[in-house]
């Protein structure tokens, strides 16, 4: 048997959607405030429409009691249904649309009504106030029912009081005036709500472009999410808006570009200074897998522009990847030099023994002391001029690489730099970059030569390399220190273009500088200054022998 199918059951309440939460919302509040604007103009009416009633029946009476002629016949005649003053009453009350006119004395006895047997008789209302010469305007009811009405004294041609003057508006026609006011302000409520009910379904539907049908909950858990996500990833992220500021940052991004939340609301070139980093993240620099230097760290940055005009920026720590491409490229090299030596070692061997076998020993004696002779000589020109052994060791092995592709690696007569380094690592990165670019930009060509010159100026260390190489475009001289810049093709582990970035960055965190120039007899000259980079001079250490030493096992 098949399952029994589940019911569904009707949900109340606030619909999920967005669209549909927010057109209801708009739709509430346009209704409530179309009410709330007709109850507001709906008070004050009746008050309104009171007053000009009140006022209308005060004009009407001033104006009867401005007429000479009724003064004078209420002095003059009795009170009649016939009398003068009666029809000069009722013509007034016919001509202005009264409800009544009523002249009364002083006594406060009727000289003229609408209902002519109330002639002659008193006045339903007080009309002290009117007598004792003040105008009245007031809502209240009399023999008529109730009205609004208005009294004035009536003074003679001598302007002494002799009566008054009521004048009554039925109280029915100003409610009626209310009445009919009320279906054309709801006609312009409901078009008012009709025009509010449109924009809110307009805004709803650009709403619900926005967020893409998206509930308020779905919403707050991609938020979340992506709060989770950009935080915990190891990689760094900055979000930028369509002006260019930075309006996002996760603690990966902080830490790789040493900035904090301060940055937020602020332009790269503002947050980080002017350099490469900038101008990737400000798109400025476009293409992929961007190489930037910050600090020490080497960068790999990814620029992806978004809808609103922003654009999203990815960072990728490379510094350890690019340490270990390095020793790879230097393990290469090394492996490639042994391959070599053991080449050229197997064929000495082979000399070697011809010699014994052809009994010319004295021949063969001269022939090992000929080969350790050179790389002793090679070892020795080097430590008796350098006597800090990471970097002797570093020129050793660079110039046993340098033999083997055909390149002279020699040390400048004018080297002299005692052991007193302050950062031996950093002149090693920055001697090592150098000796490679020139050792690369020479290879292949004819009576290629390296030259390599260190000295000591006090506590201030002087690093010139020279080549004899095509040079360097006077034009290109800064860009080469840019990051990512690069003639050559990229290794196998990633991309060129960071090993002289590195080296003045090494010199400018010390003080210094670094730059290039064109060598005496063409090639390159770069030149490294590195002020502070010596601790005060002491006794001369005995150097020679110790390192000699060292470097002839490192050779045999």
């Amino acid at each position: 048997m098949s399952p029994t199918p589940p019911v569904r059951r009707l949900r109340l309440g606030m619909p999920r959607r967005v669209f549909s939460q927010v057109l209801l919302m708009q739709l509430a509040i346009a209704a409530g405030v179309v009410v709330l604007a007709t109850g507001l103009f709906l008070a004050p009416l009746s008050d309104q429409l009171d007053d000009q009633a009140m006022r209308r029946a005060l004009a009407i009476a001033q104006t009867t009691a401005a007429v000479p002629q009724i003064a004078e016949d209420l002095r003059h005649t009795q009170p009649s249904v016939d009398g003068p003053v009666q029809r000069e009453a009722e013509r007034i009350r016919r001509a202005s649309g009264a409800e009544y006119v009523v002249i009364m004395d002083l006594r406060g006895v009727r000289w003229s009504h609408t209902e002519p047997q109330e002639v002659g008789g008193h006045v339903s209302t007080d009309p002290s106030e009117a007598l004792a010469g003040r105008e009245v305007m007031e809502i209240d009811n009399g023999t008529l029912g109730r009205s609004a009405r208005g009294k004035v004294p009536l003074r003679d041609s001598g302007g002494t009081i002799v009566g008054a003057v009521s004048v009554g508006i039925e109280y029915d026609s100003v409610r009626a005036r209310l009445i009919h006011a009320i279906p054309g302000l709801f006609a312009y409520a409901g078009g008012a709500l009709a025009v509010g009910a449109l924009a809110a379904w307009l805004i709803s539907r650009r709403v619900l472009r926005q967020t893409r049908d998206l509930a308020f909950s779905d919403i707050s858990a991609l938020l979340s999410e992506r709060e989770a996500m950009l935080h915990g990833i190891r990689e760094g992220v900055v979000a930028l808006d369509r002006t260019g500021r930075v309006r996002l940052l996760n603690d990966e991004a902080q830490r790789l570009l040493g900035i904090g939340d301060e940055a937020v609301g602020r332009s790269p070139d503002e947050a980080l200074g002017h350099g490469r980093t900038s101008d990737v993240l400000a798109g400025r620099v476009t293409g992929t897998d961007l190489i930037a230097v910050r600090g020490q760290r080497v960068l790999v940055v990814n620029r992806m522009p978004t809808d609103d005009g922003g654009a999203v920026a990815t960072l990728r720590d490379r510094t350890e990847l690019e340490q270990l491409g390095r020793e790879l490229d230097s393990t290469h090299g090394l492996i490639d030099a042994l391959r070599a030596q053991d080449h050229e070692h197997a064929n000495r061997m082979h000399t070697l023994l011809g010699l014994l076998e052809l009994e010319m020993y004295d021949d063969a004696v001269e022939f090992v002391g000929e080969v350790v002779g050179d790389h002793r000589a090679t070892a020795e020109q080097v430590t008796e001029k350098i006597g800090d052994p990471l970097l002797a060791a570093l020129l050793v092995g660079k110039a046993t690489v340098a033999a083997e592709r055909g390149v002279a690696l020699r040390i400048s007569d004018g080297t002299r730099l005692p052991d007193r380094l302050v950062d031996p690592r950093g002149l090693v990165t920055v001697v090592g970059n150098l000796v490679d670019n020139a050792l690369d930009a020479v290879a292949g060509t004819l009576h290629a030569r390296v030259e390599v010159e260190l000295r000591a100026e006090g506590r201030t260390a002087v690093l010139r390399v020279r080549d004899t190489g095509p040079g360097v475009p006077a034009a290109q001289r800064e860009s080469i220190f840019t990051e990512g810049w690069s003639t050559k093709k990229p290794p196998a582990h990633g991309k060129r273009g960071i090993g002289l970035s590195l080296v003045r960055r090494l010199a400018e965190r010390q003080g210094g500088r670094a730059s290039v120039s064109d060598a005496h007899g063409g090639g390159a000259e770069f030149t490294v200054v590195l002020p502070e980079a010596l601790t005060e001079a002491g006794p001369e250490p005995v150097m020679a022998a110790p390192a000699r030493s060292t470097v002839e096992e490192e050779t045999r």
